[in-house]
């Protein structure tokens, strides 16, 4: 049996990126983030809402959530969206970054090549791991929601 890791987004963690770029939304300044039901969340995202459950539940484990029960209960980042990166997010959901194990920062394993030191697939990984960890470890869930306003804005599409 062939164990692979991959660097790839699983639907576990698109649906957790969207519920957490939701989530973020586009606060007034000086404002709380709003508490959002899963209901709401599920049906705007269309995510089905037991899957969405889950992953909402392991991202407050991670502490990147906080939860209010009942009336008017629902979740809420635990920190501001400009606090919260996206490599956090992937590496909570989908776990390492590095397309082979042995470019692994988190949960390294040698490959079994003759000379890992000097091995041209393990270079190239490399550079491959520290251009996706750059990108998602320096986005913010801020800096989407700003992007994404923008892009609404200009196509004369309204928020939420």
């Amino acid at each position: 049996m062939i164990e692979k890791v991959t660097m790839r987004l699983s639907k576990r963690g698109e649906y957790g990126f969207r519920a957490m770029i939701y989530l973020a939304g586009t606060p007034q300044p000086g404002a709380p983030l709003p508490v959002v039901q899963i209901k709401e969340i599920s049906e705007r995202e269309k995510i089905p809402s037991k899957f969405l459950e889950q992953i909402l539940l392991t991202l407050k484990n991670a502490g990147l959530l906080h939860s209010k029960m009942g009336v008017g209960g629902g979740y809420y980042l635990a920190k501001p969206p400009s606090e919260i990166t996206l490599g956090q997010i992937f590496r909570i959901l989908d776990g390492p970054l590095a397309p082979i194990k042995c470019v692994s920062q988190m949960s390294y394993e040698a490959c079994g090549c003759p000379d890992e030191e000097t091995c041209g697939l393990r270079l190239v990984m490399g550079d491959v791991r520290n251009a996706i960890s750059e990108i998602l470890d320096q986005t913010s869930l801020a800096d989407v929601t700003k992007r994404q306003d923008s892009v609404r804005q200009m196509l004369g599409k309204t928020a939420r």
